[in-house]
């Protein structure tokens, strides 16, 4: 009897100590001293229990393939549990094992096919695969949950990229109306509303990111293009100015900057954007050397001009209108009227087929009427 009694107490103690073990390691996990609590999980002498305990602590640490591993050890100890497996699922697809996690996650399905983010996590996977039926997982998700602003976000997305603009919109909206502050379903309609035309609506969606501190080079970028449509030139400038911030080097918006500058006839800023366009390209065109050889001509630097359209035309031979911009340079160079008449016999002579004939032929008719005057 004595025998009993002391071995009822030493499993008594074994338990209590094991609890407090236990409890001790869970302290340790909740105050966030994760790899601390894992040894003190591995020192029970059961470890059943704090099988999920110890993967949530792995994943806390960044040890992937070991929490995989200890999930794997909880779901073979309690196979029912479906939070295990979801759980299980979502690191599957978070290190990129696409098709273990698809078949958890359908078998998931399978059981609850009434839980929405069995389809929105399926429907994440399936898109990793490149599969095209991922949409038909957030549209279930969103079906079983029209507040699910992830799968809202997916669907809208899917739409906007489909051009259905007005349905992104739509869709976009829904989510908002849960989540006004949702950014991803804001950058959604001021997007929609760009690509409509309908630039008063994107302006004051895109702003609404910038109100969120959302600001980014493809916001400015695109305030400045509905500025520019709106005729507000000066804050086209400056939303081209602050997208410039993000990429000082990126030539397309340097050079968007001068014929921003160009329209309001601010040819000196217009000329200098030009010209650093065309020093940071590796392969400049030739309309953007016709570009800065206008705006030279503008300011009368026409040897300048001169140099500039050669280049263009050693960029494109075959650019007609090049030649054309040469004359009309060259021509306010020449001081007398009988050398300018040459120059433009001479361009006759070796372009019979020009498609600029008729600019030709009336320039030459308005210095022979210039020179007849000048002879009475």
């Amino acid at each position: 009897m004595k025998k009993l009694i002391i071995l009822l107490l030493l499993i008594t103690i074994a338990a209590e100590a094991q609890t407090s073990a236990s409890q001790f390691a869970d302290s340790l996990y909740q105050t966030g001293n994760f790899s601390k609590a894992i040894e003190v999980y591995q020192s029970l002498e059961d470890k059943t229990e704090e099988y999920a305990n110890m993967a949530n602590a792995y994943i806390s640490i960044g040890n992937y393939d070991q929490a995989l591993e200890y999930y794997k050890l909880s779901i073979e100890a309690l196979p029912e549990n479906a939070i295990l497996k979801y759980e299980y699922a979502k690191l599957l697809s978070k290190t990129k094992a696409y098709d273990e996690a698809s078949i958890v996650f359908k078998n998931l399905i399978m059981v609850d096919s009434l839980n929405p983010n069995y389809h929105y996590e399926l429907g994440l996977v399936l898109e990793q695969q490149k599969d095209s039926t991922a949409i038909d997982q957030f549209n279930k998700a969103f079906s079983l949950d029209g507040t699910h602003q992830k799968a809202i976000f997916k669907v809208a997305k899917k739409q906007l990229q489909r051009r259905k603009f007005y349905d992104a919109i739509t869709m976009a909206n829904i989510g908002l109306s849960f989540y006004v502050t949702n950014r991803e379903l804001i950058s959604i309609k001021a997007q929609s509303y760009f690509w409509l035309k309908e630039y008063e609506k994107a302006i004051i969606w895109f702003e609404k990111l910038l109100e969120l501190k959302e600001n980014s080079q493809f916001i400015h970028e695109k305030l400045s293009v509905c500025y520019r449509w709106k005729s507000d030139i000066n804050k086209a400038i400056e939303h081209q100015k602050l997208a410039l911030k993000f990429e000082p080097k990126n030539t397309t918006n340097i050079f968007i900057l001068g014929q921003l500058y160009d329209e309001l006839h601010y040819f000196e800023e217009a000329e200098k954007c030009y010209m650093e366009a065309l020093e940071i390209m590796d392969a400049p065109l030739d309309s953007e050397y016709i570009k800065l050889g206008t705006i030279l001509n503008m300011q009368k630097k026409h040897k300048e001009a001169l140099k500039t359209f050669k280049k263009a035309l050693n960029e494109n031979p075959k650019n007609p209108n090049i030649e054309l911009y040469i004359l009309l340079t060259s021509e306010k160079l020449f001081e007398g009227i009988d050398s300018k008449i040459k120059l433009y016999e001479d361009y006759k002579t070796r372009n019979p087929e020009s498609p600029h004939e008729n600019i030709i032929n009336m320039k030459l008719q308005q210095l022979k009427e210039e020179k007849f005057l000048q002879e009475d």
